[in-house]
């Protein structure tokens, strides 16, 4: 197996990799997305209920952050699969140059 073909099988690996990242974090961020807003607990003490706001902020923005992670690690998945794909190409013509070149 050469090179290019080891570098791409370990690319689309990768790929693969992250395109799942997705579907393990979906679940538990639309429960932690849920409860951000049902911080009832946090009202019963009253020394808290004025972090309360903050901490529904605070937990809002982690829920915007991971769904942007999420996006960006679906685009690198893709980036990746392409390069993959370009490497596999890239071997296949240049083994077809060597069999022309010996025949």
């Amino acid at each position: 197996m050469s090179d290019l073909k080891k570098e791409a099988k370990s690319m689309h690996k990768a790929a693969s990799g992250l395109r799942g990242v997705g579907h393990h974090t979906a679940t538990p961020l639309k429960q932690f997305e849920a409860q951000s807003h049902d911080l009832d607990a946090l009202g019963a003490l009253g020394s808290l209920l004025g972090a309360k706001g903050e901490i529904d902020k605070g937990m809002t923005t982690l829920v915007k952050l991971t769904k942007q992670l999420d996006e960006e690690w679906e685009a690198e998945a893709k980036l990746i699969g392409e390069v993959s794909d370009a490497f596999d190409l890239l071997d296949v013509l240049i083994a077809a140059a060597a069999q022309a070149e010996k025949g």
